[in-house]
């Protein structure tokens, strides 16, 4: 496992990182809580020093919650904790809570993401060659400081892109928090309404004129967010 840990707060908080992104995606909400919240930080496989699959089947959300999942057993070791994802994160955090085994979160937050991952175009190419191409330019346009192999991208890609997890979000009893931007182009703020509508007693908050990465680009508002949410 890569796991980091940053902050010394009583509130544990495990986030999870997107298709392309790490953990550092995080860094700047674990930064602005750091005082408040211990934040447990995986690399999911494909991504820093966590281990590399040989192919798409090595990369599919089931694997991805295994890999959560022993974060969680290793770092939280049965204390309460909240369960964060962004992006693809979202689709891990819940796969994992779709588990009748795991160890259920205190309430879960759910930002610029989608239970839909099939509605959703963050890749168009079919052959390996421009899927490449275009994993490289949206790598730029995210702006990200760390980002996941190529070749991993695309076989995360190749395994998800299909999926659809809409049945499990009627079934979740517990307190969820969902973040948007209103200008995502990856994840359309019809995807929040959607989480909205179909998690029973879920808070929603737009963000207006923001875009897909919202740690990064609204830290300072998402950490907020978070803040009044475990404090609830």
């Amino acid at each position: 496992m890569d796991v980091a840990v940053v902050g010394e707060g009583a509130a544990i908080v495990v986030p999870v990182h997107g298709i392309q992104g790490t953990r550092s995606v995080w860094m700047p909400v674990a930064r602005e809580l750091q005082k408040e919240a211990m934040f447990i930080l995986p690399n999911l496989r494909g991504r820093g020093q966590a281990a590399r699959g040989l192919s798409a089947e090595d990369y599919g959300l089931g694997a991805f919650a295994d890999d959560l999942s022993d974060a969680i057993d290793s770092e939280v070791r049965g204390r309460p904790y909240w369960l964060a994802g962004w992006s693809m994160g979202v689709s891990v955090a819940l796969e994992y809570l779709s588990r009748s085994a795991m160890r259920p979160p205190e309430g879960v937050i759910l930002v610029s993401g989608t239970a839909a991952i099939r509605e959703v175009r963050w890749f168009r190419a079919e052959d390996e060659e421009s899927l490449l191409r275009e994993i490289a330019a949206r790598e730029q346009c995210l702006e990200l400081k760390e980002a996941a192999d190529h070749d991993a991208v695309a076989w995360t890609w190749q395994a998800i892109r299909s999926t659809d997890q809409r049945a499990i979000l009627e079934r979740l009893d517990l307190p969820a928090l969902i973040l948007h931007g209103s200008q995502d182009t990856d994840c359309p703020s019809s995807c929040a309404d959607s989480l909205a509508q179909q998690i029973h007693g879920a808070q929603r908050q737009m963000f207006i004129d923001a875009g897909h990465t919202l740690p990064v680009t609204h830290a300072d508002l998402v950490a907020k967010a978070i803040r009044r949410f475990v404090d609830h």
